[in-house]
């Protein structure tokens, strides 16, 4: 799987020194592919969408600037891409997608601790972590879940259903 993010990305280094380059194009299709490697709020995702070429009035009476600002704009674009690249090569993809296009743990968890207060944080790793029988962790679970409160309940759901991850990995 990463091999095939690599290549992908790869085309879109290439595409930065096509005759008719379209920045604004570029940009939403290397942020499209990025968010689905990386996650739709990776500092990645945001470099891309902050690389703008300058209208201002300085830049379109010089004829000789506006290829310096594109070429800083694909510079910044191409430096973004190498080091997603080197990512992906030296330490896989992200911990909250794996390569069988199921949520890593780590997505329900980062959810349950953004909601939870540390105690119950901790009482709930501990119910699931402990060597009881499926029955009995349950229990434990179920008490903990209903001790949170509803409305606690629906932001972990929520948090879950709406995370990027989850979304990408919806089939369909």
């Amino acid at each position: 799987m990463n091999e095939q993010y690599i290549a992908l990305l790869r085309k879109q280094i290439e595409k930065l020194e096509t005759k008719n380059f379209d920045l604004n194009a570029w940009k939403a299709h290397t942020a499209i592919l990025l968010g689905r490697i990386f996650g739709e709020d990776s500092q990645k995702v945001r470099q891309i969408e902050k690389i703008e070429y300058e209208f201002n009035s300085w830049s379109l009476r010089d004829t000789t600037g506006y290829s310096e600002y594109l070429d800083s704009c694909k510079k910044l674009g191409r430096e973004v891409l190498e080091a997603s690249i080197s990512e992906l090569d030296l330490l896989g993809l992200p911990q909250n997608i794996n390569e069988t296009g199921k949520i890593n743990p780590a997505v329900v968890l980062d959810a349950l601790n953004d909601e939870l207060k540390g105690s119950q944080f901790r009482q709930l790793l501990r119910a699931l972590q402990a060597d009881s029988n499926a029955e009995e962790k349950r229990r434990q679970v179920d008490e903990i879940i209903r001790e949170m409160g509803e409305t606690s309940t629906r932001k972990i759901l929520g948090n879950i259903l709406l995370n990027s991850s989850f979304i990408e990995n919806i089939p369909g």
